[in-house]
């Protein structure tokens, strides 16, 4: 049985919308594509050339999906453990609406996304990694289906823009398993499911 990871990139107001490039997602008029830029430092690149020598397949939302599949093809370098690992591996994509994918290894979900991601857990083993694909993380996660959370936090407001933990997200708890700092103060924090919160009164 397979473990799924979901790395997520957001702002310290909770934005995860176009973090790569200005013309990355601008759905809603977001004008502020491409914030990762400034902060990415060897910490940061360290930190993901660790998550992607441990993955056996990907699991991606539609948009996030077009995104990578439009770059990562492209990138050759047999010495570049993204690209390798990205270009190699089965991916699958959750979308009721993508048709045909040319991007070699890729699988379509095309049903209910939580009842595919559970099989899917059930028959591959080892690390599923999500990277980014937000509105697919947030479904995952309210169906306890997420078991590590690399949550990435960068310093920086935007006021606008799709937010990760959106009103409404279901109540759960996550254990802290692991945090460091970049030099460009990115805050980066692993978290393992731990279930439902626990609630009380302080001082009693």
């Amino acid at each position: 049985m397979g473990k799924l990871s979901l790395t997520q990139f957001v702002t310290l107001d909770g934005v995860y919308q176009a973090p790569g490039g200005p013309e990355e997602d601008r759905r809603g008029g977001f004008e502020h594509g491409g914030w990762v830029f400034p902060f990415a430092d060897e910490e940061f690149g360290a930190f993901v050339d660790e998550v992607f020598a441990r993955p056996t397949a990907f699991l991606l939302g539609r948009k996030t999906y077009e995104i990578f599949a439009g770059f990562w093809p492209k990138q050759t370098d047999p010495a570049d453990p993204v690209a390798s690992k990205l270009n190699a591996l089965p991916k699958y994509v959750a979308s009721s609406t993508l048709e045909t994918a040319d991007w070699a290894g890729t699988t379509i979900l095309t049903g209910d996304a939580v009842k595919e991601v559970a099989a899917l857990k059930d028959r591959v083993d080892g690390e599923i990694q999500m990277h980014g694909s937000g509105r697919l993380g947030q479904s995952l996660m309210a169906a306890d289906l997420v078991d590590t959370l690399h949550l990435l936090v960068f310093p920086i407001v935007l006021g606008t823009g799709f937010r990760f933990f959106a009103d409404g997200a279901r109540p759960t708890a996550f254990r802290n398993v692991g945090s460091r700092t970049t030099s460009t103060g990115v805050s980066i924090t692993t978290y393992e499911l731990a279930g439902r919160p626990e609630f009380g009164t302080v001082g009693e």
